[in-house]
């Protein structure tokens, strides 16, 4: 029979674990936080503050554009910002605030908006 000890250390890994899942926000949640101010709620490139940039914001959902851009760059756009693929100052780093593995997240976020991978479109 397992002692109530073991019993308590399973519950309360079970639990942490449980809550650690619970608080981890979803490609879709950061995108939602970060990205639809530019890119809009779609992901169409029609967020509510186009009107007041210089340069339109990327289309997401434009299989067409977005498979001619690979998830290594779309990546470093992510992380470094617009410049870093000379692209748009406007679009700004984000790798101080999203990590790695987060990044990775968004692009296959961004690869189900446009329903394409790089060099396919459907």
């Amino acid at each position: 029979m397992p002692s109530k000890r073991c019993i308590c250390v399973v519950l309360l890994l079970g639990w942490s674990m449980a809550f650690a899942a619970i608080g981890k926000e979803t490609a879709v949640d950061n995108y939602r936080t970060y990205c639809t101010q530019c890119h809009g709620v779609d992901g169409n490139g029609k967020g509510i503050n186009i009107r007041d940039m210089s340069v339109q914001p990327r289309d997401h959902t434009d299989a067409k554009a977005m498979s001619g851009r690979s998830d290594d760059t779309i990546f470093k756009t992510i992380k470094e910002g617009g410049p870093s693929i000379d692209k748009s100052v406007l679009m700004p780093p984000w790798g101080d605030t999203f990590s790695d593995e987060e990044i990775h997240d968004l692009v296959a976020h961004l690869r189900k908006l446009c329903n394409c991978s790089f060099g396919k479109e459907p």
